[in-house]
């Protein structure tokens, strides 16, 4: 009779133990194309090119031989071209963007001293910084550089991250690796074999799904995350066995209830 709690204590161990192939990055999974290592992988043709959204935070810069020039350009107290690092920062502190950056409104138009409103919704950097161009080119003979970009990808982690919510990388270009790795990983339960995208394109959202397990996703169009997109990841089923979020705190809660069964037994029978 005492072996049946033991029995029933292995299924549940032997259920609430996760396998490899469901946490390992870039595996050579047999349904995909294999890639050796120090193989070379060449990325994806993408025909996609982001375009500007309302509500997003563009850097505006204005350069010329004569500073003078450009002056009247810039807001009070900031810094034309102040960099801001490359590496990766998460959505933690302040965002100095927030404060010197140009906020796209709901209309899609941004306003710049002097030049006014101008409705860059709808456009790429390049098609953007073109419209900025020729209105500054109005004012001046003389040359006048003009830059624009994107403050930093913005995305939001939603579901088995270790931190949710919204996100900063602080680069012109991120893998998926640096999302994850600037939101601070996913959690052991995350299914990395299904990750959900939710994208933002001219006129619409798309949800696409990707599998972190497959090295195949180094080849994948959606190796590179976009500004504004939505990772989402789901908890694996094992999580409905209860409420601990590690292998070592379930392995002790059954312990426990194992040491429980076995002492009820025990008086039940009376130590026979």
């Amino acid at each position: 009779m005492r072996i049946i709690p033991a029995v029933f204590f292995v299924l549940i161990l032997a259920s609430s133990c996760i396998s490899n192939k469901r946490i390992t990055y870039l595996q050579n999974l047999t349904d995909s194309t294999s890639y050796d290592l120090e193989e070379f992988i060449p990325y994806a043709e993408v025909d996609y090119e982001y375009v500007l959204q309302p509500f997003d935070m563009v850097e505006i810069d204005f350069a010329s031989s004569d500073e003078e020039l450009t002056e009247a350009f810039t807001f009070q107290n900031t810094t034309t071209g102040v960099g801001v690092g490359g590496a990766g920062g998460g959505g933690q502190g302040s965002d100095p963007l927030y404060f010197r950056g140009y906020k796209i409104d709901q209309n899609g138009e941004v306003e710049v001293p002097k030049l006014g409103k101008t409705k860059i919704a709808g456009l790429t950097e390049e098609e953007a910084k073109t419209i900025i161009q020729e209105k500054i080119n109005e004012f001046f003979k003389e040359e006048v550089y003009v830059k624009l970009r994107i403050a930093g990808i913005r995305y939001t982690t939603l579901g088995e991250f270790n931190s949710v919510g919204v996100q900063i990388i602080y680069k012109n270009r991120a893998t998926i690796f640096d999302a994850l790795a600037n939101s601070g990983e996913t959690t052991l339960l995350g299914k990395k074999d299904q990750l959900f995208i939710i994208r933002q394109y001219d006129g619409g959202t798309k949800i696409h799904q990707i599998n972190l397990n497959d090295r195949a996703l180094l080849a994948s169009p959606f190796y590179f995350i976009q500004p504004n997109d939505i990772l989402y990841m789901e908890p694996m089923k094992i999580r409905q066995i209860g409420t601990a979020d590690n292998l070592t705190a379930s392995l002790a809660l059954f312990a426990g209830l194992l040491a429980s069964t076995l002492l009820i037994i025990n008086l039940v029978t009376g130590g026979n």
